[in-house]
């Protein structure tokens, strides 16, 4: 349905701008000011609806599978917990993060991921491990 919704805001403005030419008005100030803007938001609106799709075929064609076939794991469940912990200068900050099931998993992140991980929330995690902690790459939300 937003798919929809976004060619339908690309295409309206381009109606606007066919009033304009028919009414005569194209070559005045206002009438090439609005017809500029009318442009932009048609191009805005067409550009973001071309992305989706491109993106929707990305995470279709199995993103996960071919991250997890380069050395990546994946992990699901429901967040439980999510600990932030600073290190001194020079070492990277760390993230414990544990998930919920029959049998609870922590996993140690590099960084902040408070907020990339909401607590409760049902995800897919995929991660590799990088200097003796393990780096999220892609995270899928259920």
């Amino acid at each position: 349905m937003g798919l929809i919704t976004t060619f339908v805001l690309a295409f309206l403005p381009l109606l606007g701008i066919l009033y304009i030419l028919i009414s005569g008005m194209l070559f005045t100030v206002d009438g090439l000011f609005m017809s500029l803007i009318l442009l932009t938001i048609s191009g805005i609106c067409g550009t973001m609806g071309v992305y989706e799709i491109f993106k929707g075929n990305l995470s279709a064609s199995g993103k996960t599978g071919a991250a997890a076939a380069a050395g990546a794991a994946v992990q699901r469940g429901r967040v439980q917990s999510v600990d932030f912990f600073e290190s001194s200068v020079g070492q990277p900050n760390k993230s414990i993060v544990t998930f919920a099931g029959k049998a609870p998993v922590t996993l140690v992140f590099e960084g902040d991921l408070r907020n990339a991980l909401p607590v409760g929330q049902k995800v897919e995690v995929t991660l590799r491990k990088a200097s003796g902690y393990n780096v999220l790459l892609h995270v899928n939300y259920a």
